[in-house]
């Protein structure tokens, strides 16, 4: 095991965690349909209990947690559009939004789980356990993001 990958491998998840968190939040701040609000508020706290996991991981392995979210050049792109799209007040444009931030921490976890033999079994179980439950939300935006669009949110 190479604890230290294995750290910065879980801070850079808990980087780009930060990063949705913020995004579901802002989104859900500014959005006027009420249910959407709702599920983007609570995607958000979700995410924030994810970053509390990692958290936890990191700490447990006596490093140094990140803070915050990433500044770099390959910050979280998708939860970056959610902002253009609200300030064109486009309900409807959230969804595809949060669909394209899903689908780009998704493939983050899969190039994180690319190094499983680098990890203790307990890390990999956490971040699978995460990375399927973003998947049932690329499910649940898509099935939003087929209303908004029905609808014209």
């Amino acid at each position: 095991m190479d604890t230290v990958r294995t750290e910065k491998y879980l801070n850079d998840l808990l980087e780009k965690t930060y990063d949705a968190q913020r995004g579901y939040a802002y989104a859900a701040e500014v959005i006027n349909h009420v249910q959407l609000k709702r599920w983007l508020a609570q995607q958000g706290a979700r995410r924030t209990e994810f970053a509390a996991v990692l958290f936890r991981e990191i700490k447990g392995m006596n490093n140094t947690p990140e803070l915050d979210g990433s500044f770099t050049g390959d910050t979280h792109r998708g939860w970056m559009n959610i902002k253009a799209a609200l300030s064109l007040h486009k309900d409807e444009a959230v969804p595809e939004e949060c669909l394209t931030g899903e689908k780009y921490a998704i493939q983050e976890y899969h190039k994180v789980l690319e190094h499983n033999k680098e990890m203790p079994p307990s890390i990999i179980s956490i971040l699978e356990a995460q990375k399927d439950e973003m998947q049932l939300t690329v499910n649940e935006i898509s099935s939003l993001a087929d209303f908004a669009h029905d609808h014209h949110l």
